[in-house]
């Protein structure tokens, strides 16, 4: 029997937005999204330079007719769009890598505040950088859990019918992996291991999934996606507090 709120944990995402406006929390949102937008914009540069140069050889290949060396531009329309998918997909991976000892800290912050505790930075950089070896590690745990599952669903999605039913499965793990994924931050703060999160979060799988479901479609659209993981990190803290109190009682 699947338990929890699904409808509670759509909100979740929407606290987190309002949270990373507070104040005592702006600066590690800041941070790691400036670090984001300057990584993905170079990456963005060097993929339309390599695909500029394929451009120009596949072009030199056609006959020298006006109206077919016209259609470069729609070359660079598909560019763009197939660029802005890749990077919508593979934003949450490194973006969760590269700002995981910031998103840990963000986790802690965002906790007291909801606790009524003092938020305070003092000590914030030395904490982060202590931690970071430890952030690091629990992400590749958690792309290690991800891999085999996704690989799996890719074969299924493979198979005619059947991927009918992959497509649902695909989107259905990405919500669960999504809450797995940001919940996390609260759950490695106060030690609790990985598989045990996935204990917890199974408790209330239909309040997981309700979370995890926008984090998942808002990870899709590019520029959002730049927001939504600092968001999720402060929603996702939201939910460990509401959440997991509850599942305790």
């Amino acid at each position: 029997m699947l338990r929890g709120n699904f409808f509670r944990g759509l909100g979740y995402l929407g606290e987190g937005f309002r949270l990373i406006r507070q104040p005592g929390l702006r600066l590690f949102v800041v941070i790691p999204l400036i670090i984001n937008i300057l990584l993905f914009g170079l990456l963005f540069y060097f993929l339309g330079e390599i695909f500029g140069a394929l451009i120009a050889t596949a072009m030199g290949w056609l006959p020298d007719w006006a109206w077919l060396q016209a259609l470069d531009w729609l070359f660079w329309i598909l560019y763009g769009a197939v660029i802005l998918l890749m990077l919508a997909y593979g934003f949450v991976i490194v973006a969760n890598l590269i700002g995981s000892p910031f998103y840990g800290y963000l986790a802690e912050l965002t906790e007291k505040h909801l606790t009524g505790q003092e938020v305070s930075t003092d000590g914030g950089w030395a904490a982060i950088i202590k931690d970071t070896p430890r952030a690091l590690w629990r992400e590749v745990q958690k792309i290690v859990y991800y891999l085999p599952r996704a690989i799996g669903l890719f074969i299924i999605g493979l198979i005619p019918v059947v991927n009918l039913v992959a497509a649902v499965l695909w989107f259905l793990f990405n919500s669960w992996m999504m809450a797995l994924q940001y919940v996390d931050y609260s759950a490695d703060n106060h030690k609790v291991s990985f598989p045990a999160l996935r204990q917890q979060l199974a408790d209330t799988r239909l309040s997981a999934l309700g979370f995890g479901l926008p984090v998942a479609l808002a990870a899709m659209v590019p520029i959002l996606n730049l927001f939504v993981v600092p968001a999720a990190v402060c929603g996702a803290t939201a939910y460990w507090v509401r959440e997991n109190g509850a599942t305790r009682n």
